[in-house]
């Protein structure tokens, strides 16, 4: 195909297709004249690629290219999601600096944490893993916030979390070329943050409705899921099923906050 029909068939324009060209994210295709190339579907492959890393990774030029190289140089699937998992933004929550002793120690106390939850996990990850890096920070932020993160609820978290893992994996291994099988990491990771978030909102709110006598779905809820839109009064009012809904979830999160506040010497010795 002509780099026209290249461009429709990625969506890519003609100008980014030159542009990862002399970039070098791109090879070039076959030349059949002075002025004109054939490109074949390992170009429209690698542009998709290029397409999931800049966009969805959110990654520059540079790290595309160096993301691409391992992709290339990978001698299996799982050096192929290494490459992309490294290469992609850590989630990490950023708190402004305080005072150094005190970060130093909070650093080194959640560090801790982590290695005796990996043991425990029994992961095999290097020390030097950026998520090792991501996890230590983000639980550091959380006990700055008084939030009662020890290690047993660590631990069922991560059992849930290596669940997910074993679906994301048993999902790439239909995937059994190195362009395609980055791809769909990238799309994954990408966004199955996200999409796993809302799930576990929606099972929250479930959840929460269920303690509720009043939580069972009522007609003005119905209509709102079916797209039904009522009387406009009746449109700006909220009804009695999610002002409970919203009262039994403030209670719910108001008593968690103050056992956080409380610490465990003021919880007892059944306290979880």
């Amino acid at each position: 195909m002509k780099i026209s029909e290249l461009s429709r068939t990625t969506g890519v324009p003609v100008a980014s297709i030159k542009y990862f060209r002399r970039q070098g994210l791109l090879p070039a295709g076959r030349a059949t004249a002075a002025t004109l190339a054939e490109y074949g579907d390992e170009h429209v492959q690698r542009l998709r690629l290029i397409k999931a890393l800049t966009t969805l990774g959110g990654l520059s030029i540079a790290a595309t290219r160096d993301v691409l190289a391992a992709v290339d140089r990978a001698d299996s699937a799982d050096s192929t999601l290494k490459a992309i998992s490294y290469a992609l933004p850590v989630p990490v929550a950023q708190a402004p600096a305080g005072d150094e002793e005190r970060e130093a120690e909070a650093e080194a106390a959640a560090a801790a944490d982590v290695a005796e939850l990996i043991a425990a996990m029994d992961w095999r990850v290097p020390r030097t893993s950026p998520h090792v890096h991501g996890l230590t920070t983000a639980l550091r932020e959380l006990r700055r916030l008084d939030a009662d993160y020890r290690l047993d609820r660590l631990a069922a978290y991560a059992e849930l979390a290596t669940a997910v893992a074993r679906l994301d994996l048993e999902r790439a291994a239909a995937f059994d070329d190195s362009p395609a099988l980055a791809e769909q990491a990238v799309v994954v990771l990408a966004l199955s943050g996200p999409l796993l978030e809302l799930l576990r909102r929606l099972a929250q709110e479930d959840r929460v409705r269920r303690r509720s006598p009043e939580g069972a779905l009522d007609e003005a809820d119905e209509a709102d899921e079916s797209g039904g839109v009522g009387e406009a009064d009746e449109s700006s009012e909220v009804s009695e099923a999610d002002e409970a809904w919203r009262e039994s979830l403030e209670e719910h999160l108001g008593e968690r906050v103050e056992e956080a506040r409380r610490g465990p010497s003021e919880k007892g010795p059944d306290a979880g």
